[in-house]
């Protein structure tokens, strides 16, 4: 049986909830991943009539949802907070701006997230965690001893109690792998789940776009951490095989541009290989859903949301339940 294709809903937050539905909809997907801003999901909101009310919407319109993300609200549990968080916050988690206060506000939303979500009915919450130690990614001045340590026991500190509230409610949560939170590539995630004892409820929201332009196995990524992926984004992105004049980090220089090493594309459109991605999902058993998470700043988004729609159901396959070798005796 295919896995269903999906779309996640939080780049299109400018969009009623029930607008991105039809439009995913007709753009052939089989369900949505609600990102929990705009008014797709509102965590404040979400008792049992609200709940109810999401999945009548959904079932109005034949179409699924199997997660939710909360990764704006989940990147100020971790972070070193500023000015910047006011513009991804809702005004109730970000209050004064005081640091510490944004931080505890967050981990409490994060624990309503894992209770709403049960509430609607599904099993995945995915997330960013922030980080307070990014800035220390280059490491110059050289990082003092004990300074990584600490921010691996932060995050450990903050958010070992909200997986404890998602394994008391049967949830699980995604961290999606990527630059600016606790976990970046293969190394840094291997060293957040020790830092959290591997808690059952902690795991992964694999994209594979984070790590193709920093040179990290992507494929690898899915055999190593086979238990711990919790959900999938399809999510395209290109590098280039020439000088540029803003390398891996950027350059300051905005999405988009022809200065930039790396830019996101439309799934099918970039650099990924996604027929290794789904023979590596075959091989773990995946069967959750490929959720489209779509960015390309050179293309209309609903022409794109539908061909990574239509790449996704192409490219998909179901494993095969014999060896075909062993017909050769009969």
């Amino acid at each position: 049986m295919a896995r269903p294709v999906t779309l996640f809903t939080g780049q299109w937050a400018d969009l009623p909830c029930e607008t991105i539905i039809e439009k995913a909809k007709s753009f052939g997907y089989d369900g949505v991943e609600f990102g929990c801003w705009g008014d797709h999901f509102e965590v404040d909101k979400a008792d049992a009539a609200y709940c109810q009310a999401k999945r009548d919407l959904l079932a109005k319109h034949d179409m699924k949802c199997y997660a939710i993300s909360s990764h704006l609200v989940g990147q100020a549990v971790c972070d070193n907070i500023d000015e910047r968080h006011q513009q991804i916050l809702p005004d109730y988690i970000y209050g004064d701006g005081d640091p510490e206060g944004v931080r505890q506000r967050a981990a409490e939303e994060l624990k309503k997230t894992a209770r709403a979500a049960k509430e609607f009915g599904v099993s995945v919450v995915n997330g960013f965690t922030g980080s307070s130690i990014w800035h220390l990614l280059y490491s110059f001045p050289p990082t003092l001893p004990g300074q990584i340590d600490k921010g691996f026991e932060d995050f450990a500190e903050r958010f070992g109690p909200i997986m404890d509230e998602f394994q008391n409610n049967g949830i699980k949560f995604g961290l999606e792998v990527h630059p600016t939170e606790i976990a970046f590539d293969i190394a840094s995630a291997e060293r957040a789940l020790a830092a959290i004892g591997n808690h059952p409820a902690f795991g992964f929201n694999y994209d594979p776009s984070h790590f193709g332009y920093q040179g990290v196995d992507y494929i690898e990524f899915i055999y190593r951490f086979a238990d711990r992926i919790n959900h999938v984004h399809m999510k395209d992105v290109s590098w280039s095989e020439h000088p540029t004049d803003a390398g891996v980090f950027g350059g300051h220089v905005d999405f988009h541009n022809h200065k930039r090493y790396w830019d996101f594309k439309s799934v099918g459109r970039g650099d990924i290989n996604f027929e290794k991605i789904i023979r590596a999902l075959n091989d773990i058993n995946y069967t959750g859903p490929l959720s489209v998470e779509w960015e390309d700043g050179g293309m209309d988004r609903d022409h794109g949301a539908t061909e990574s729609c239509e790449f996704c159901k192409d490219i998909d396959f179901p494993s095969s339940d014999i060896v075909f070798d062993e017909q050769f005796d009969r």
